[in-house]
């Protein structure tokens, strides 16, 4: 796994920790709500993570881009179900998503190369 998507994740983890250890106990609310909106439900694991991706393209933040893209591949979201999710993120979005769109489909070959290598996540 690229240097990059293996810093985010421990970043993420740690942060994540420091934040919900802080002893604001809102903090662990939100998290636990964010956290079981993408249990199976009605809805597969798989798609709510597409839909988190395509909102995330939408607000234009690469670290929750990253986050979901991660997920649903973890999910056994394919390539091409990826690229219909980042073309419903560019038809809701604009235009302004393209550098996001870019982004994107950087980090998911990434993830994908390293599967097929059989990095550790």
């Amino acid at each position: 796994m690229s240097s990059s998507i293996k810093d985010f994740k421990e970043y993420r983890s740690k942060m994540n920790e420091r934040i919900l250890n802080s002893g604001f106990r809102d903090f662990n609310k939100f998290f636990a709500l964010d956290n079981k909106a993408y249990y199976k439900g009605a809805l597969d694991a798989k798609t709510k993570e597409l839909m988190g991706l395509v909102a995330s393209m939408a607000l234009r933040c690469n670290d929750c881009i990253l986050y979901h893209i991660d997920r649903a591949i973890e999910e056994g979201a394919t390539e091409q179900e990826l690229y219909e999710t980042f073309n419903i993120a560019l038809i809701v979005g604009g235009s302004i998503v393209i550098p996001h769109l870019r982004f994107a489909v950087e980090k998911m070959d990434e993830i994908f190369a390293a599967n097929k290598k059989g990095e550790t996540k």
